[in-house]
């Protein structure tokens, strides 16, 4: 009895040590709206509640799962020696706790906005669901999720009730203030912009300590402003002279300066880890405050859009999927438009909502090695690495579904998840699936209208019924074993994976009215200064190095359309060529145009298509009757049903959307 009670009490001792380390402290809830959504019954699960709160956590600077975090040995800490942060909760669940799922769906966020029902549930975007129309078609409700979401973003800021994180400015030893540089990218699509925003405040008004520049491009020489021609309206604003001068639109302004006060943004990761463990283990904080979640939750999957899905790259990257107690945080993450990059999250002045593309983001670090799950060699550095071999050692990986967009290969280095740096095929690892999206663009779940910054009309195409069906395939994964559809992706060993350029190459058809450069949004190989590995840059602009890396694009086919990755049934049976790439329509032209795809309408008759002299065959041609585009639609939507990459429900939309089109049908039988 002895040696057990001892046993025992080393047992609590371990516990405790390992709970000190970094935990939550306390979770408040302030708002409880019981039910919320207008009281909409989703389905056998019934209504859902809001709650939302705040967290507090601390972190063990001493700890070497979180002495990775840059800065955070130059925090201030409280009485015991801790680390402090703090950050809004976001919590969706049933009303009828055991109608749920007993699964967390847990929204890392894009920029302190949530993305989630608009993704999964065709929702309207708002960062405070309340109403019956906020739910959407009430899919995530429907499957009893309970959605999740807290702040990790340190510079999004809290305007329309974003989620951000707040943590605490680094210092010096002796107290003084961190100073250092740091680069402000001004990017001007618009008229009227009279003022910029620092990311940092200033540590002197002197504009001749500073250099600001403007261009059009990155491809043509910055011209410098003079001292005289700007100035610092505040600490954390620059504006031209004289006061009230706009700042060009269509350009690039770079403002290189003296920073001060880096706040340490790395917490993000201990935080969301530290928030994720609680809510699936935690039973009270130390108040005594009840975990509003404890003992219903047995599995959480992470999801992220864009920004946040790069997120989760170094989150896994860096070690945070395993808890203070060795377990694992999320047993699966379901990532969407990640490309192969990370992100500019944990750096001493770090700017996270960064990205990198043609057009904007380039001197920002974003695309470093390692970039695809598996473990490889950079041919480069001869470094060996790979964003799963922390999670390895210690078991803590979760199962992956990575899905792409065609927009991700050519602005986001997305081939290098599946290739090695020289552009071989890399097997996937056991626990990791990866998906192009064939032909789609960088999209987060509201369609686009119009041309926007783009030189053609934006594609409409949504992901969302793909990642409906890709959850469902993720869950039957981590709790049943079945395994998902099998990866779809472009190979280079098949020839579905090519270098970027010419048509012939890349096989994108002559289109009348489109112009194609086969132009990669270049991933530069930048040299950030010698404390770069510590994670300061101290050379901004960097200088460039070279272009190593063999980013490879999909293939396209006589259409336009990607050969592999999953074709849906817009792509399968399209009324219109459909890119995952657009071209801006400012005087950037040439330039690639951010995130946005293309729509290039097929022309409605033979006679019409002849005389534009174009090769793709018109849609009287594809569909000579209403019937027969209907048929094609029904079997392409069944096809994907049968593999899994579409569910019941959005097939019967789908063939429903076909049968209320003209697609088909006479002038006179559409009058």
């Amino acid at each position: 009895m002895r040696h057990t009670t001892i046993l025992a009490a080393c047992l609590v001792w371990a516990l405790g040590v390992g709970t000190a380390q970094a935990r939550v402290t306390s979770l408040v809830i302030t708002k409880v709206e019981s039910p919320t959504f207008g009281n909409t019954v989703f389905g056998a699960v019934g209504p859902y509640e809001k709650l939302v709160g705040r967290a507090a956590g601390e972190v063990d600077p001493k700890d070497p799962k979180n002495a990775i975090i840059v800065d955070l040995d130059l925090a201030p800490r409280n009485s015991r020696g801790m680390v402090e942060y703090s950050t809004p909760v976001y919590i969706l669940r049933p009303v009828d706790r055991a109608k749920g799922n007993h699964r967390i769906f847990f929204e890392v966020n894009n920029r302190g906005d949530l993305h989630a029902l608009g993704q999964l549930s065709d929702a309207p975007r708002t960062n405070d669901p309340t109403t019956a129309a906020d739910a959407g078609n009430g899919y995530l409700m429907r499957q009893g999720y309970t959605i999740v979401s807290s702040g990790w973003d340190v510079t999004a800021g809290s305007a329309n009730n974003r989620l951000t994180m707040t943590v605490p400015i680094a210092a010096a030893r002796d107290g003084s203030p961190i100073v250092g540089v740091s680069l402000e990218e001004l990017v001007i699509d618009r008229d009227g912009i009279t003022s910029g925003t620092l990311t940092y405040p200033t540590t002197t008004r002197d504009t001749t300590q500073a250099t600001l520049t403007v261009r059009a491009r990155y491809a043509d020489a910055p011209r410098q402003l003079g001292a005289s021609a700007w100035e610092f309206a505040d600490d954390t604003h620059i504006r031209l002279l004289p006061a009230g001068t706009a700042f060009q639109s269509g350009t690039l302004y770079e403002l290189t300066y003296r920073a001060k006060h880096p706040l340490v943004a790395g917490l993000a990761f201990a935080g969301l880890r530290d928030v994720t463990e609680y809510l699936r283990y935690g039973r009270v904080d130390d108040a005594g405050q009840a975990n509003p979640l404890a003992g219903d939750i047995e599995r959480v999957y992470a999801f992220g859009v864009s920004q946040p899905a790069r997120f989760l790259h170094d989150f896994i990257h860096l070690g945070f999927n395993g808890d203070t107690r060795g377990r694992k945080v999320f047993d699966a993450i379901l990532s969407w438009i990640g490309g192969a990059s990370g992100g500019f999250f944990n750096y001493r002045f770090a700017q996270p909502g960064r990205t990198h593309r043609q057009h904007i983001g380039r001197w920002y670090p974003e695309r470093q090695f390692p970039f695809a799950w598996a473990i490889t060699t950079d041919h480069v550095t001869n470094v060996t690495g790979g964003r799963l071999a922390r999670c390895l050692k210690d078991d803590t990986c979760p199962n992956i579904v990575a899905v792409n967009s065609e927009n991700e290969y050519w602005a986001k280095a997305g081939s290098l998840l599946h290739t090695d740096t020289r552009g071989k095929d890399l097997a996937d690892p056991p626990n990791v699936r990866h998906y192009l999206l064939s032909s789609f663009p960088h999209s987060t779940g509201q369609a686009p209208s119009g041309r926007g910054l783009c030189y053609l009309p934006q594609s409409p195409l949504l992901a969302n019924a793909t990642l409906r069906a890709l959850l469902v395939d993720l869950d039957a994964w981590v709790t049943t074993g079945q395994m998902p559809p099998a990866s779809r992706v472009p190979r280079a060993g098949n020839g579905t994976l090519v270098q970027p350029g010419p048509r012939a190459t890349v096989g994108f058809p002559e289109i009348p009215g489109v112009i194609y450069n086969g132009r990669l949004h270049e991933g530069d190989l930048l040299d950030f200064g010698p404390e770069f590995d510590n994670g300061i840059l101290t050379t901004l602009p960097p200088k460039l190095v070279g272009k190593p890396y063999a980013a490879l694009v999909p293939k396209s086919d006589s259409d336009g359309h990607n050969i592999a990755g999953i074709r849906t049934v817009d792509i399968e049976v399209p009324v219109a060529t459909y890119t995952g790439w657009a071209l801006r329509g400012d005087g950037s032209l040439g330039e690639g145009c951010d995130a946005s795809g293309q729509q290039i309408d097929f022309a409605a008759t033979k006679t019409e298509r002849i005389a534009k002299g174009d090769i793709r065959p018109s849609l009287e041609e594809r569909y000579p009757t209403h019937d027969d585009y209907v048929r094609k639609v029904t079997a392409a939507a069944a096809k994907l049903e049968q593999e899994r990459l579409l569910l019941a429900e959005d097939r019967e939309r789908i063939v429903e959307r076909a049968r209320q089109s003209t697609i088909g049908r006479s002038l006179t039988q559409q009058q």
